[in-house]
């Protein structure tokens, strides 16, 4: 590793053990000048046979809110977490620049070099550097989704290596920045075309005047035929991100051959309100853990 790439990063604190886990907290992960420092936290199973996979949880929030930090109230109750390491996984939970910090595609470089970061000092956390997966709802299901299909490096963080992680699951995740306006529920009230709407916040410009930006963070437009396998996950109901967006990806997907299941919810709404929750994160646990231990 070239020596400039040292200064933006650090090697990972002692992890401390807490029953059936072991837990790295805050790991320094990057830093560029003028930003905050980029974090994450890491648990991994304790007593494991050999590296387990890893799987990234990547927040929500409209791209302008959220936390790794916290897990919010409507998720708690079902401690995903906790069931990704019963199956075997490792979970790291990493930050990325929310766009009033950092327009597209700083929050998704920063994701890049969390997984770049986990893959260099893999045998120093107890993770297989090559069973890597994403978990991202709502903003982070957007997030997620070009994790899988993205294929840019950037320059955040570590510099050796790459970021391609081996499986991704998608909550009600943005496909298409250009559509969702038209996809939209017909009892939504946000209009995802306003020159203030988070997407055009995310691209950093009006995204009825900015195609190319549009494109660049939409997933359709990186779809590919040697995608990892994904699953996507979409309330009937969604007022805020319509299902047809989740459609719309699925649809690209098998065109290009890719492996993907899609799963819509009847009577969901946004965050799967009106749904059993559990039950969707139980199908997704199941999907990683499946999918990451045939590598």
């Amino acid at each position: 590793m070239a020596d400039a790439g040292r200064d933006r990063f650090g090697a990972p604190p002692a992890g401390e053990r807490r029953g059936d886990r072991i837990e790295y907290r805050d790991v320094f992960v990057a830093q560029e000048q003028g930003y905050r420092t980029l974090l994450l936290d890491l648990v991994v199973p304790a007593g494991a046979a050999g590296p387990v996979p890893v799987v990234l949880w990547i927040h929500g929030g409209g791209w302008l809110n959220g936390s790794p930090k916290v897990t919010p109230d409507w998720l708690a109750g079902e401690d995903h977490v906790g069931q990704l390491l019963a199956a075997g996984c490792a979970v790291a939970l990493p930050a990325y620049r929310l766009s009033r910090e950092a327009a597209f595609p700083a929050p998704l470089h920063d994701l890049k070099s969390a997984i770049r970061y986990l893959r260099f000092y893999a045998a120093e956390l107890g993770i297989d550097p090559e069973r890597a997966g994403v978990w991202g709802e709502s903003a982070g299901g957007l997030l997620a989704s070009l994790l899988a299909l993205e294929t840019s490096e950037g320059t955040v963080g570590v510099a050796e290596g790459h970021s391609a992680v081996q499986a991704a699951v998608v909550w009600y995740g943005p496909s298409n920045l250009a559509t969702m306006q038209a996809h939209q529920h017909p009892r939504a009230t946000g209009d995802h075309d306003a020159d203030d709407s988070p997407e055009s916040l995310l691209i950093g410009a009006p995204v009825t005047r900015a195609a190319a930006k549009v494109a660049a963070a939409s997933p359709v437009t990186h779809v590919r035929a040697d995608a990892p396998p994904m699953l996507l996950l979409h309330g009937e109901e969604d007022v805020v991100v319509g299902y047809r967006q989740s459609v719309e990806l699925a649809e690209a997907l098998r065109a290009a051959g890719a492996p993907v299941e899609l799963g819509l919810v009847p009577g969901a709404n946004h965050l799967f309100g009106d749904a059993d929750l559990g039950a969707q994160v139980r199908r997704s646990v199941e999907f990683l853990a499946r999918t990451l231990a045939r590598m």
